[in-house]
């Protein structure tokens, strides 16, 4: 029998930097154990990209959207073809993103403005065209590319054409499995003024339940003290999110090895995308 491949979970910025780098979670499962084994913070895109190469097996979940709407890529009469949309898009600047998608917003109704991917529903994910508040179009801009270049296989979207690849790349969102956890309470914030005791005491009931394997997930997560106390002690969150996605691909594993070939993203939009266990 093969040992299961490495999992990771990576909460992503766009723009990082020593203060606010990428940080990846690296673990493994068995039996329905997820075990952290390390960190790891990347404060440069070409850092994170020299890792993504890296020649070892692993299924990993990214928070970053992995795809546009359809909905805005036929208005804007872009390739509907996933790679070449994908290709087409981050060929472009920020700034002719943001005007661009600016500009499909205003000419839409109050209530309506942004296009919504058919997951952004059932995972509660903001629009994957947002520029701002949070900026994911930016990180779908700066992040795919990354994942296309170093050869990674994405369920349901794009499998390499020489691909042996045994690196796996899933969307993935943290949120949705806090928010199953508890609730809409928030448990981080990069504005040090809204590092409050409330969101420590979050945090920290939110690794419980991790540790617990109260989800519809059927995983528990298993940390030793010093990795519950990083944790916890990382008031941005970005260290917790990294483990929630690699909880995530800890699920989407499982779904591989009981028979699933495509990590249990159902039939999707194969120009859109799917965020795992939505």
């Amino acid at each position: 029998m093969t040992a299961s491949p490495l999992l990771v979970g990576c909460d992503f910025s766009s723009s990082p930097s020593k203060r606010k780098p990428i940080v990846v979670a690296v673990g493994h499962a068995k039996a329905g154990r997820v075990q952290l084994q390390s960190l790891l913070r990347f404060d440069t895109l070409p850092a994170f990209a020299d890792w993504l190469v890296q020649p070892q097996a692993w299924v990993g979940g990214f928070d970053l959207p992995f795809g546009l709407p359809r909905e805005l890529v036929e208005q804007l009469d872009w390739p509907t073809d996933w790679l070449a949309c994908m290709q087409h898009f981050t060929a472009l600047s920020r700034a002719e993103i943001r005007d661009t998608f600016k500009a499909f917003c205003d000419a839409r109704p109050v209530g309506g403005k942004f296009a919504h991917r058919a997951t952004d529903t059932p995972a509660g994910s903001s629009p994957s065209m947002k520029w701002v508040n949070p900026p994911v179009a930016y990180m779908l801009h700066a992040g795919v590319p990354l994942l296309i270049d170093a050869g990674i296989t994405l369920p349901r979207l794009h499998v390499p054409a020489a691909s042996t690849s045994l690196r796996i790349g899933l969307e993935a969102y943290p949120g949705l499995l806090a928010r199953e956890l508890i609730g809409n309470t928030s448990y981080k914030s990069d504005d040090k003024a809204k590092q409050t005791p409330e969101r420590l005491i979050a945090r920290k009931q939110l690794l419980q339940a991790l540790e617990l394997g109260q989800t519809r997930l059927g995983l528990r997560l298993k940390l030793s003290h010093a990795q519950h106390d990083t944790l916890v002690d990382d008031a941005s969150g970005d260290s917790l999110d990294a483990v929630l996605c690699m909880v995530q691909a800890a699920w989407a594993q499982a779904q591989f090895e009981a028979g699933d070939a495509h990590y249990g993203l159902p039939v999707c939009d194969p120009l859109e995308g799917w965020i795992v266990t939505a």
